[in-house]
C-alpha cells in the first residue's frame, strides 16, 4: 500500500523524483518557462505555488523553507525581491500556465511548456458589468417616463377640450348679439384650440411610440 506516498511516481524512485522536481522548479524560476513532460509539469505546480506564497509572506521562516525546497540561496533571494517589488501582487493563486505542444517523437510522451504568469489580472468583467447595470436601470426608467408623458397629454387634452367648448359658446353668443369684434376674437380662440388639439394628438402618438419601444 502507498501510505504517505502521495503524488505521481514519474517512473523513478523517491529520491530521484525529489531531486528532479527540485531541479525543474529551480529551472522554471530561473528562465520563467521550461519545456517538459505533461506529468512532470503538473507535479511541480504545487511546489511553485508554495514558494511564491512563502515569498509573499516574506518572513525569515518562509525564506528558510524556500531555501530548503530549492537548495539555492541566491535564487530564493531573487524570487523574494521580485515578489516584494509587486510581482504576483494582484494574484491569489494560479501562478503557472501549461501549454500543450503535442507528443514527442520516439516514446510519444505528451510535451508541454510550463511558464510563470507575470501579467496583471484583467479587470474587464467589472467594467463591463457597470454599463450593463446602467442599461437595465434605463430600461426600467423608460416605462415610468412614458406613463408620466401619457398622463400629461391626457391633462392637456382635457384643458384644450374645455377651451374649445368655451370658444364655440362665445362665438355663438357673439353672433346672437351681433358683436363683430367679439365674434372675431372668439373665432381666433377656437382656431387656437383646434391647433392645440392637433398638437395633443401628435404628443399622444409620440407617447404611444415610446411605450412600444420601451416594451
Amino acid at each position: 500500500m502507498r501510505h504517505y506516498k502521495k503524488g505521481r511516481k514519474l517512473g523513478t524512485d523517491a529520491s530521484h523524483t525529489k531531486a528532479m522536481k527540485k531541479s525543474l522548479v529551480g529551472a522554471l524560476f530561473l528562465n520563467d518557462r521550461i519545456k517538459t513532460v505533461d506529468a512532470r509539469a503538473k507535479e511541480i505546480r504545487s511546489d511553485v505555488d508554495k514558494i511564491i506564497t512563502w515569498a509573499k509572506k516574506g518572513d525569515l521562516h518562509s525564506r528558510r523553507l524556500a531555501i530548503a525546497a530549492l537548495g539555492d540561496k541566491e535564487l530564493v533571494r531573487e524570487i523574494f525581491e521580485k515578489v516584494e517589488q509587486g510581482m504576483f501582487a494582484d494574484r491569489q493563486g494560479g501562478y503557472t500556465r501549461i501549454m500543450k505542444l503535442g507528443n514527442r517523437k520516439g516514446d510519444n510522451a505528451p510535451m508541454v511548456i510550463i511558464e510563470l504568469v507575470t501579467e496583471p489580472v484583467a479587470k474587464a468583467k467589472k467594467d463591463d458589468a457597470k454599463p450593463a447595470a446602467k442599461k437595465a436601470s434605463a430600461k426600467k426608467a423608460q416605462p415610468k417616463k412614458a406613463d408620466e408623458a401619457k398622463e400629461a397629454a391626457e391633462d392637456l387634452e382635457q384643458v384644450e377640450e374645455a377651451v374649445k367648448e368655451e370658444a364655440e359658446a362665445s362665438v355663438e353668443a357673439a353672433d346672437e348679439a351681433g358683436d363683430v369684434e367679439a365674434a372675431v376674437e372668439a373665432a381666433e380662440t377656437a382656431a387656437e384650440a383646434a391647433e392645440a388639439e392637433e398638437e395633443t394628438q401628435k404628443a399622444e402618438e409620440a407617447v404611444e411610440e415610446k411605450a412600444e419601444e420601451a416594451k
